[in-house]
């Protein structure tokens, strides 16, 4: 994970068709036919809410429309197009998460949501993404 000059945190990030890990496990696909992407500059962004994919990647990952959401951005109120859900890996957690279409000038951005679902916190101080300190930095899922 770096960072650059203005102190956006980036990551490294792993997403996967869970169709295409699906037919895996039904011997439908050999493993090295799955669709991913390895992303090296994951933008982290706790004041977006999803997992947002540009286009070019979420036609590379051969991922399905199931329709659209009326979203708020720096340019107003728009609509965005949702599609099926991928495997997102970062530092070795997974989750499965729902995609929103972004255009293919902004990078991939993971929101307050897969965040959460990953028990990640960004550290203002050196400007990391980190294990919740709250669970020892190991991943815990609160039930209450």
């Amino acid at each position: 994970m770096e960072t650059n000059d203005m102190g956006r945190v980036l990551t490294e990030a792993t997403i996967e068709n869970i169709e295409d890990l699906w037919a895996v496990k039904r011997s439908l696909i050999k493993a090295d036919e799955v669709r991913r992407v390895s992303i090296t500059d994951a933008l982290v962004d706790t004041g977006a809410t999803l997992l947002s994919i540009p286009t070019r990647i979420i036609q590379q990952l051969g991922l399905a429309k199931t329709g659209a959401k009326r979203v708020t951005s720096s340019i107003g109120l728009a609509e965005a197009s949702m599609y099926e859900a991928v495997r997102l890996t970062i530092q070795g957690r997974t989750c499965t998460m729902n995609v929103i279409e972004v255009p293919d000038t902004v990078p991939v951005l993971i929101g307050q949501i897969p965040l959460e679902h990953l028990d990640f916190v960004v550290d203002l101080r050196s400007h990391k993404l980190i294990g919740n300190p709250v669970h020892g930095g190991e991943h815990v899922y609160e039930l209450y």
